[in-house]
């Protein structure tokens, strides 16, 4: 299977705002740049939606992916196990419990790893991770973030 890596990253325009993520996945000599913009969403929403997205778009499983992110939120939630424990609370209080649990079904498919990386310091790919997201949440046609609420 391949060695895949994964740079990913969320905006919005206003917390909550109008909002996209931006993905750049490669492998080999393969390269694929994924974005999309919502409405009325959360920044915390679209950095997970980039994870998830990449993932999904992964054909077959058991690939090795390192996943780049600034977003301290997504990789602790990952990387200390937050999400296993909040997994067998139902979630309970936690916010974007969609995009989680969503998550929880694709991530065990390949062997996941995320790597923090710092945003806004130079990072090429980081950098165009952004450029896709803002992009996107600046973007017509955006599409409603259907498991958003505000509560």
């Amino acid at each position: 299977m391949a060695n895949v890596t994964v740079y990913t990253d969320g905006s919005s325009r206003g917390n909550p705002g109008p909002g996209g993520y931006g993905v750049v996945m490669m492998a080999g000599k393969h390269r694929k740049e994924l974005s999309e913009g919502f409405k009325r969403t959360t920044n915390n929403r679209m950095e997970l939606l980039s994870v998830i997205v990449a993932l999904e778009t992964l054909k077959g499983g058991g690939h090795t992916v390192r996943i780049y992110s600034d977003s301290k939120y997504v990789v602790d939630s990952v990387e200390k196990g937050w999400v296993f424990n909040w997994q067998k609370k139902a979630f309970k209080g936690k916010k974007n419990p969609d995009l989680w649990k969503r998550f929880l079904v694709i991530y065990p498919k390949n062997r996941v790893l995320f790597t923090w990386v710092k945003g806004h310091d130079g990072n090429a790919l980081n950098e165009r991770c952004d450029e896709l997201a803002v992009d996107a949440a600046l973007g017509t046609g955006l599409r409603d973030d259907i498991g958003y609420s505000s509560d």
